[in-house]
């Protein structure tokens, strides 16, 4: 294994820290409410990121959501990316990723997704039929991947469906999607990687045996969202280290007291190993190797050990922390929507234990 950023994932990654940096301040989050920052949206588009993610693919992407997540920014960046660029890249016809794959990367097209699967059925000329009770960033979406009761994947429209706005613990700019035999695209049958000048149909684990479309978006999606937790959590750390290095108690600093020292210092364990795994799933992903496993590893340590950061990092702002106007509590809010989007921590350990007896654990 090697997580060393290529030149073109670091340079990526800088720019990303910058313009998050520059623009997903205090002032502008508390200014956008539970919605999302167009300005910021074009200004990463403008820069080529989400357009970048198809060459630096998701180890690259995991680089750049963990700058989203340190600054909290409110953009539908991961979902784009995960259930729009990677998804019709790695599933989609030539015909549909030469129409989708430019506007996904200049941002004319956002995409978002309805996954795990939900009740939603298909007619017999492609229409669906079903609602979607939560939907993040739906609100900014012009179509959703919608993955069906038989985990189907299709992309929807939605000025084709009914989107009503919908208010999460985090501000994910969400929505209730509503489908009454509204048209549907097919995307996606056995995993198509394309892998330097090479392309291999199947195998996506060491024996080469496949995922199909939907396993393959939904590990994807784990792997990008736990890089968003190591995020969130990084920034809840930066941000307990400076409070508890400037607050005094009895004359001397709080950084001081063995007390603090632990916590921090199992909050920063916690969040390393949070990046770690999501490195080592996307990673293997990249390589063409079996990583759904180690996908669901690695959102395991986003559900359990991101909790626990995001409490530690309020926790040890004492008074301050329980503010809800602090910026330490955003973090505390993505933290805790991180912790259950996709699976809470009981829900994927009991799937990596079926992989696991399934004999499909051993990659």
């Amino acid at each position: 294994m090697d997580f060393t950023p290529t030149e073109e994932q670091a340079a990526a990654r800088d720019l990303a820290a910058r313009i998050f940096g520059d623009l997903s301040t205090h002032e502008r989050l508390t200014a956008a409410g539970t919605g999302s920052d167009a300005e910021l949206w074009k200004a990463l588009c403008e820069a080529g990121l989400p357009a970048a993610v198809e060459d630096i693919g998701l180890l690259g992407l995991v680089l750049l959501l963990e700058e989203q997540g340190r600054t909290t920014a409110q953009v539908p960046f991961a979902a784009s990316c995960v259930y729009g660029l990677l998804a019709v890249s790695a599933h989609g016809s030539a015909e549909q990723r030469e129409r989708l794959l430019p506007a996904i990367g200049d941002g004319t097209v956002v995409v978002t997704g309805a996954l795990p699967e939900a009740a939603v059925r298909v007619g017999g000329s492609g229409e669906l039929s079903g609602v979607v009770p939560v939907v993040p960033w739906l609100r900014d979406a012009t179509h959703v991947l919608v993955a069906d009761e038989e985990h189907g994947l299709w992309l929807v429209r939605t000025v084709d469906a009914r989107c009503d706005p919908v208010e999460l613990t985090a501000p994910w700019s969400a929505g209730r999607l509503t489908l009454d035999a509204t048209p549907g695209e097919r995307l996606g049958g056995r995993l198509v990687e394309r892998l330097g000048e090479r392309e291999r149909v199947g195998g996506s684990d060491a024996e080469g045996a496949g995922l199909d479309a939907y396993d393959d978006v939904l590990a994807t999606a784990r792997t990008a969202f736990a890089g968003l937790q190591a995020g969130v959590c990084a920034g809840s750390v930066a941000r307990a280290v400076a409070h508890t290095n400037t607050r005094e108690q009895f004359g001397r600093p709080l950084a001081t007291k063995q007390g603090v020292q632990l916590r921090a210092a199992d909050a920063y364990m916690d969040t390393e190993a949070i990046r770690v795994t999501a490195y080592e799933a996307a990673w293997r992903r990249d390589e063409g190797l079996g990583y759904a496993p180690h996908a669901l590893t690695a959102a395991w340590w986003a559900s359990e050990a991101g909790s626990r950061v995001v409490h530690a990092g309020q926790h040890l702002h004492g008074g301050t922390g329980a503010d809800l106007d602090h910026p330490v509590h955003r973090h505390f809010l993505w933290g805790r929507q991180l912790d259950a989007y996709l699976g809470c921590g009981s829900e994927v350990l009991q799937e990596l234990g079926a992989l696991i007896v399934d004999g499909e654990g051993d990659a």
